[in-house]
């Protein structure tokens, strides 16, 4: 490529960020996540090593006041990024408003929301602060697997949440290497370690605003309903810009695999190969591989040999998949200790309803004293829950993969993520970003909107707690800004719901009138 048309590429995108900057929705998002990068400089969340105090100390803003205002700031920012999200639904704007969107870019709108998290601390998670930690360890001849930070106390320790500071890294060998070379390049300097991992996770969400439009075209799924649903989605701007969380590299890592195996019929192959580096990055990757030879051709009948087929190419793409993990896993040295910490994750307390239900169940057994143990609820219903996510994989397998592998990726992730043991807002995203691809109905549209509001929900009112228990000020009123903020998002979604369909019924009648299909 010559440099004139490189430099005419470049002004081509150049234009393609004015034009997004110019729509009102637009600048709205960017507000929002700049109050929330602003919030997030409360003094709950930052380490003690963060640059960021020195400034907060100079201002005086560090006790109760600082708190309260880092939380208000988030719950706005909030609230103008969903209330963004929502105006920008395909559909839901007045039709002289609809011609500003005619040639938006999307992944331009994506760039500009999450631009303000680039320099902000890790925004609703301490992860990056525990992959820093990890390069560290690797630095200094420590294998993650078989140690934890505290064998190394002093800054990078002292950044990692106190749950994870003495557990195994239950990361893929790849994504522990690429900590340990972004350490290494920040010259080990612990709070700007934290921060470059989102080094790696922007390269994830780079792919995942590129290609998720060009495969909903492969699919005749409408290209900007899936990126609205998927790439401008609130949920993943936060989780995987804000918080640099290496869920974002898997998951772009499988939209490309995805991509490759609608190029040609054997394309699978080069895809597969590329799961295995996904997996080596998060393991939950590798069921992409059973996916992803049934592409080309799926699996139209029962018939012996297509059976013998459609076997043979899943026991292939998953050899190489598995190949290709395993090779990546002999380079970086570190082995296949992560088996021994599968269920580090799960050591937390979080909503996966599984685990709520077996708190519940627990704590009505320990009142009535029938279980000695104090646990065994709990693990039983942990144990339920994985074996419920593995039935409806298998039905899934045999039914929905045969004609729509997508489909099948999306639907599955999400039974791992909802069933899992641990459930947080990013693992929601392994399925719910290739959830558009599936051409899902009004109510499965309708249903990811309230999820997304209820997963912010729970953001919003993590992070009120967090900054109220830090403080020694028993009248703090963070916890009820989070609450009030619930209450905010709630009127927010319903009368979004309204609106939409106020309008898609005037559509619907305008176009009755004109004698027109409706367009859905």
């Amino acid at each position: 490529m010559s440099l004139a048309s490189s430099i005419q590429s470049l002004d081509l995108h150049w234009s393609s960020v004015r034009r997004a900057w110019a729509v009102p929705n637009v600048r709205r998002g960017a507000y929002g996540t700049s109050l929330i990068a602003l919030g997030s400089l409360t003094p709950a969340y930052l380490p003690q090593n963060s640059p960021w105090w020195r400034v907060l100390r100079w201002l005086h803003f560090t006790g109760t006041p600082a708190r309260v205002v880092g939380t208000l700031l988030v719950m706005a920012g909030l609230a103008l990024l969903v209330d963004a999200w929502f105006r920008m639904r395909p559909g839901a704007q007045a039709q002289g408003e609809a011609v500003a969107y005619t040639h938006l870019k999307h992944w331009a709108v994506l760039g500009i929301w999450g631009a303000p998290f680039l320099l902000a601390p890790p925004i609703f998670s301490h992860d990056a602060y525990s992959y820093a930690a990890q390069g560290w360890l690797i630095h200094n001849g420590i294998n993650p697997y078989h140690g934890n930070v505290m064998l190394l106390p002093g800054a990078f320790a002292d950044q990692v949440a106190w749950v994870w500071r003495r557990t195994p890294a239950p990361y893929g060998p790849l994504s522990l290497q690429m900590q340990h070379l972004i350490v290494d390049m920040t010259g080990f300097d612990p709070y700007l370690s934290a921060l470059a991992m989102r080094i790696p996770a922007l390269l994830g969400v780079v792919m995942i605003g590129l290609l998720v439009p060009r495969i909903a075209v492969d699919l005749r799924v409408d290209p900007a309903k899936a990126a609205w649903m998927s790439t401008l989605n609130p949920v993943l701007v936060i989780d995987f810009i804000g918080g640099a969380h290496n869920d974002a590299l898997m998951v772009g890592l499988m939209v490309l695999a995805i991509w490759l195996a609608y190029r040609a019929s054997w394309a699978w192959l080069p895809a597969a190969v590329v799961i295995g580096a996904a997996a080596a990055i998060k393991q939950p990757a590798i069921m992409a591989a059973y996916a992803l030879p049934l592409i080309p051709r799926g699996w139209n009948s029962w018939h012996w040999r297509e059976l013998l087929v459609v076997v043979s190419r899943a026991v292939l793409g998953l050899a190489v998949a598995i190949g290709s993990f395993a090779l990546i896993t002999r380079l970086t040295g570190l082995g296949w200790g992560w088996l021994d910490a599968v269920d580090v994750p799960g050591m937390v307390v979080t909503v996966s309803p599984f685990t709520i239900l077996g708190q519940a169940s627990q704590f009505v057994a320990n009142q009535l004293g029938l279980d000695p143990t104090g646990h065994a609820l709990i693990r039983l219903s942990r144990t339920a829950g994985l074996a419920l996510a593995g039935l409806l994989i298998s039905v899934f397998a045999v039914t929905v993969a045969r004609h729509r592998p997508v489909t099948f990726l999306s639907w599955s992730f999400l039974a791992v993520a909802l069933c899992a043991p641990a459930l947080h807002s990013w693992y929601v995203l392994w399925g719910g970003v290739l959830l558009p691809l599936t051409q899902p109905s009004k109510k499965m549209v309708r249903a990811s909107v309230y999820a997304t509001v209820v997963l912010l929900s729970y953001a919003a009112v993590n992070l009120a707690y967090r900054n109220s228990v830090s403080s020694l000020d028993s009248m703090n009123p963070a916890v009820a800004l989070g609450v009030a903020a619930v209450a905010g998002f709630g009127w927010q979604v319903l009368t979004h719901e309204r609106v939409t369909e106020a309008r898609r019924n005037r559509h619907r009648r305008h176009h009755e009138h004109a004698g027109q299909p409706e367009d859905h």
